[in-house]
């Protein structure tokens, strides 16, 4: 019988931080929860930044997921957003790394192509495969379904994971 491991995916953002949790049995996958941690846009960058650190530092303790994997983000509009953008990107990173979890994080294209097997397109087919592919699924926002794709990205990605961390660590290929 094997093991089920739980994923947690994490689309980051600052007003909204989308979260996913899977589970995957062999090449079975399970939908087990999702929603949105918001922060007050009101509130000063470092009130909000704990507000994300808080909501899924909630999330990993009321769901326990053994591995974790974050979009990458890529903004270039202006400067300000996207370094406030690098900030959450680097909560959504914290929160699973302090609870012991490898973190992995995957391009949006990569994203794409292991929901819709196309590197590009758009969200409402995104939302469609997840809904396909995890029938029970149910999200609160785009960024919900978002953080459900790129746990599902991370199941079909898992195993060439370790490889590529002991590379990295090892030097090889950098």
């Amino acid at each position: 019988m094997q093991q089920a491991i739980r994923i947690m995916g994490v689309d980051p953002g600052l007003r909204r931080t989308g979260w996913g949790i899977v589970e995957i049995v062999g090449n079975s996958l399970r939908f087990v929860a999702a929603g949105t941690v918001r922060s007050d846009d009101r509130a000063s960058l470092a009130a909000r930044l704990c507000q994300l650190h808080d909501g899924l530092s909630d999330v990993v303790r009321d769901h326990m997921p053994e591995e974790a994997a974050v979009e990458q983000t890529f903004v270039n509009r202006d400067a300000a957003a996207t370094l406030k953008l690098g900030q959450a990107r680097g909560v959504a990173m914290l929160v699973p790394a302090l609870a012991g979890l490898v973190v992995a994080e995957y391009a949006p294209n990569a994203v794409k192509k292991a929901v819709i097997g196309v590197g590009h397109g758009d969200k409402k087919q995104i939302h469609m495969m997840v809904k396909v592919l995890m029938p029970k699924a149910v999200f609160d926002t785009d960024d919900a379904a978002d953080a459900l794709a790129i746990a599902v990205c991370h199941a079909h990605h898992r195993q060439s994971v370790p490889a590529r961390l002991a590379a990295a660590q090892a030097g090889v290929g950098a």
